[in-house]
């Protein structure tokens, strides 16, 4: 079978500094697409970008206002034409532990869901213009196991939001899929690609770490590659008729 082939697509990855971002954009950009790539750190998408292909990228806060639209417009100016493939990877508990609903500010709140499900709504709104004028595009969402079950994080916003994130997938896959455009999501298992997810699996302890793999039929963690292959595959010919769907990488928990 043919290797994945992106060349001449542009790639928009969210949340590219570390982790699921920084595989799927290397992953994209060693596959010849021209990959944008957006993070809070420079520092760290220095690092992402230190990679063969072309990847190109910008330092922003995604939950600010008219940040997405303006990312958006600045990719479609640079290229000359739409964004192919939008990933919406950034996300994440902004640093946050589990705690009792009535400790949980709303601000706390509101932080969780601006950048797991806000963002990826505007990031949506402001690409589906130029794919409804090329014919096509994908848009892949990074939800969670999270997303589909209470979170072994024990924060109520983030499953919230990543429950919502799985929400808009299937309704916008549902919406848009008329113009030509596939709306998808990977949802992954436990994978330690930051330091929230090493911090939270330190806490565990032997034992606790013991039950999580003992609950994943391949008894083993997932790595950011695991994750980054799935999104490749959603985005390729390959799942042309893969449309509204939640695809679960977590090794059969």
């Amino acid at each position: 079978m043919r290797e994945y082939d992106f060349t001449g697509v542009t790639v928009a990855v969210t949340g590219a500094g570390h982790g699921f971002g920084r595989a799927i954009a290397q992953s994209f950009a060693a596959l010849g697409a021209q990959v944008f790539a957006c993070d809070l750190s420079a520092a760290e998408l220095d690092e992402t970008a230190d990679y063969p292909g072309a990847i190109h990228t910008s330092a922003f806060d995604l939950t600010k206002p008219g940040a997405a639209k303006a990312w958006i417009a600045e990719i479609e100016a640079r290229t000359e034409g739409p964004v192919g493939v939008l990933v919406c990877n950034a996300g994440g508990v902004r640093g946050q532990v589990g705690r009792p609903l009535e400790e949980v500010s709303e601000s706390d709140w509101h932080d969780i869901f601006a950048i797991n499900l806000h963002a990826a709504f505007a990031l949506a709104q402001a690409v589906v213009p130029g794919m409804k004028r090329a014919g096509g595009g994908r848009i892949v969402t990074i939800s969670s196991g999270a997303g589909l079950q209470p979170s072994r994080t024990g924060i109520q916003a983030y499953a919230s939001a990543k429950h919502g994130l799985v929400g808009l997938t299937r309704q916008l896959g549902h919406e848009l899929g008329q113009y030509g455009i596939n709306v998808n999501s990977v949802a992954p298992g436990f994978v330690l690609s930051n330091a929230a997810t090493h911090k939270q699996w330190a806490a565990y302890g032997p034992e606790g770490q013991a039950r999580v793999l003992a609950s994943i039929a391949l008894r083993r963690l997932g790595e950011p590659q695991d994750i980054a292959n799935a999104v490749l595959f959603l985005a390729s010919p390959m799942a042309n008729y893969v449309n509204g769907q939640v695809l679960s990488v977590d090794g059969g928990k």
